[in-house]
């Protein structure tokens, strides 16, 4: 076999998991055999956080950050990554802002001197402020054309207590509002290292790491303010008008914490449930009916809740039927009955997924910060697999049959509503 044709053969040593000077928990794996290295830093700096007022200023504030930190202006800071080779990315989400940056193992400490100085001394030119709020009205506009996203957010807002609810992109009134002294005080009071958390995967040695972190930032301090979520959300149903010729339908249910021992059990479910063209959605609502274009749920979860949300994608004359035989299937999984087949399936798509995320060097950092941030400790590539493989169907089909889904929240979006499922 040529040489340039060979493989190469990826193993993860165990985790080191550490915590910094400033209190910032840290997770590092070293890859055998990868020549990158990723970093995922999360800050509590997400919507939830927002003033209501300034709804959408963790959306302007992503942008602005990299454009300048320290003594390099918007050009210089773009000039010195790219001069690294770091591949990087700013995205806001409910909880927190996350940093992504991918670089080759030999620019790691350039690459990391970079990023914090991009988190620890961002310049917040005047300049730069409305070219950043422009982008962020302009996102938030694109809405118009993405009736999924709409409905998601919708259906999102109306099942999570406040500010959990909340939408990344903002609100219009929010975004114009904000001034160059908002957008620093706010991220001044939520770029702490309480709430934060940092994981690297790749071409790094754990020590190495933690050792140039600790004098780039070992003297951060600051305590991060807990996000307390409102009263019970309204859920059931609502519509909204839009004179398309498609209709949206969401349907949002609870799921246990990542914290629960039933995180894996539900994954596995709605797996069996969406777990590619075998998924019992694809099958019964698109392929045996022809009810959707589009058909699929998924499974988030943080350290206090999950979500499952279901989707369909279809025209107005079948919304209804397609409604109710998504909630059908729904229903019907939680008389647990998933076969011996099904549940191969699952696990065969599970560990697939597992197994292609442990070999990207971004995607292991992305599932080292998420697992300090939602469980407080990391878990290996295979420890994940094990945990899966150990379920049995006995075990699977008693989870779901005590499942408790809880109050539904659907929504749908398109020409007329339809009449929701009773029960």
């Amino acid at each position: 076999m040529p040489e340039h044709a060979r493989s190469v053969s990826f193993s993860n040593e165990p985790s080191a998991q550490s915590t910094l000077a400033c209190g910032m928990p840290i997770a590092c794996e070293r890859t055998v055999g990868a020549r990158s290295v990723a970093v995922t830093w999360m800050l509590p700096a997400g919507a939830a956080h927002e003033p209501e007022d300034r709804r959408g200023i963790s959306s302007v504030v992503s942008e602005l950050l990299l454009r300048g930190a320290g003594s390099r202006d918007s050009k210089a800071l773009a000039d010195a990554f790219d001069n690294a080779g770091v591949v990087r990315g700013i995205e806001p989400a409910i909880r927190s802002m996350v940093i992504t940056a991918t670089t080759t193992g030999d620019r790691l400490e350039d690459m990391l001197s970079l990023l914090v100085d991009t988190v620890l001394r961002p310049r917040f030119d005047a300049d730069a402020i409305e070219p950043s709020k422009a982008l962020a009205l302009q996102a938030l506009a694109s809405l118009g054309d993405d009736p999924q996203e709409r409905a998601v957010l919708a259906a999102r807002q109306r099942h999570l207590p406040a500010p959990l609810n909340r939408s990344t992109y903002g609100d219009e009134a929010g975004i114009k509002a904000i001034t160059r002294d908002d957008a620093s005080g706010w991220w001044g009071d939520r770029a702490v290292p309480a709430g934060s958390v940092f994981g690297v995967a790749g071409d790094a040695d754990p020590a190495h790491v933690s050792g140039i972190l600790n004098k780039l930032i070992g003297s951060w301090s600051g305590s991060d303010r807990i996000v307390a979520p409102s009263d019970r959300p309204p859920r059931g149903y609502a519509h909204e008008q839009d004179d398309s010729n498609q209709c949206q339908i969401v349907v949002v249910q609870d799921g246990p914490s990542e914290t629960s021992p039933d995180a894996d059990l539900e994954r596995l479910a709605v797996s069996v449930l969406s777990g590619g063209m075998s998924g019992r959605l694809f099958t019964q609502v698109r392929e045996v009916r022809a009810l959707c274009y589009a058909v699929h749920a998924s499974y988030r979860t943080d350290r206090d809740r999950g979500v499952v949300s279901s989707y369909v994608g279809t025209t107005p004359e079948r919304a209804q039927e397609a409604l109710d035989v998504l909630f059908d299937e729904l229903r019907k999984i939680n008389s647990g009955d998933v076969t011996e087949d099904e549940l191969a399936r699952a696990k065969i798509g599970m560990r697939s997924r597992l197994v292609f995320s442990g070999e990207a060097t971004s995607a292991r950092a992305s599932a080292l910060a998420g697992d300090l941030m939602r469980l407080g400790t990391v878990r290996t590539l295979e420890e994940r697999l094990a945990s899966i493989e150990r379920i049995g169907l006995d075990e699977l089909n008693g989870y779901l049959r005590r499942r408790d889904p809880g109050v539904a929240t659907i929504q749908t979006l398109g020409p007329g509503p339809v009449s929701p499922p009773s029960g």
